[in-house]
C-alpha cells in the first residue's frame, strides 16, 4: 500500500502581476508536490490564491521551509497550514445556489444566516458586482455550493428559500449540482 500523502493549504496574497501562478506552481512542482484543488482570483489590485497541495511528509516539509524565501521572491504574503482529508459526519447532497439582486449591504450575510440556521454548510462561495446592461444600476451576484444534509426535505427547503429571496427582493435559484 502506498504511503498516505499529506495535505497542506496555502493562502497567498499580493500585488497582481503576470507570472505569479507560473512561479508559484513551478516551486510546488519542484518539491514533488501536487495541487489538488485551488482558487485564484484578482480582487481590486490584489491577486489571491488558495490551494490544497498534496505530497509526502518530507516534500511538504521542504516546501513549508521554503515559504519565507518564496514570499520575498514573489512579493506575496503566504500562510500555510497542514490539514487532513475532509470527512463529513452525515452524507450531504450538493446543491447550487445562485442569487442576483440590486447591490446593497448584507446580501451575503443574509444568505449565510439562512443556510446556517438550517445546519447547511456553505462549501464554496463566489460573489461579483457589475453594472446592469441597460440601466447601469449596480448589480450583485452570488454563486455558491452548499451541502444539504440528507434529513432535510428538499421541496420544503426550496419553498423556504424562494420565500426568503422574495422577502429580500433577490432573484434566487436552488438546484442540485449535476456531477
Amino acid at each position: 500500500m502506498p504511503p498516505k500523502n499529506n495535505l497542506l493549504v496555502l493562502s497567498a496574497l499580493g500585488d497582481d502581476r503576470p507570472g505569479i501562478v507560473d512561479r508559484l506552481t513551478k516551486v510546488i512542482l519542484d518539491y514533488d508536490c501536487n495541487i489538488i484543488d485551488s482558487r485564484m482570483t484578482v480582487l481590486g489590485g490584489e491577486f489571491a490564491i488558495l490551494m490544497l497541495v498534496e505530497g509526502n511528509w518530507n516534500t511538504l516539509a521542504k516546501l513549508e521551509k521554503s515559504l519565507p524565501e518564496l514570499q520575498v521572491s514573489l512579493g506575496l504574503t503566504i500562510i500555510s497550514r497542514r490539514t487532513e482529508e475532509r470527512h463529513t459526519e452525515t452524507p450531504v447532497m450538493p446543491y447550487l445556489v445562485e442569487v442576483v439582486a440590486l447591490d446593497h449591504p448584507g446580501i451575503v450575510h443574509s444568505l449565510a444566516s439562512f443556510f446556517s440556521q438550517r445546519n447547511i454548510n456553505i462549501e464554496d462561495l463566489m460573489t461579483s458586482g457589475y453594472p446592469a446592461a441597460h440601466t447601469g444600476s449596480q448589480m450583485f451576484s452570488v454563486h455558491m455550493s452548499i451541502g444539504v444534509p440528507g434529513d432535510i426535505h428538499i421541496a420544503s427547503l426550496r419553498d423556504e428559500f424562494m420565500d426568503f429571496c422574495d422577502s429580500l427582493n433577490l432573484d434566487g435559484v436552488l438546484e442540485p449540482i449535476k456531477r
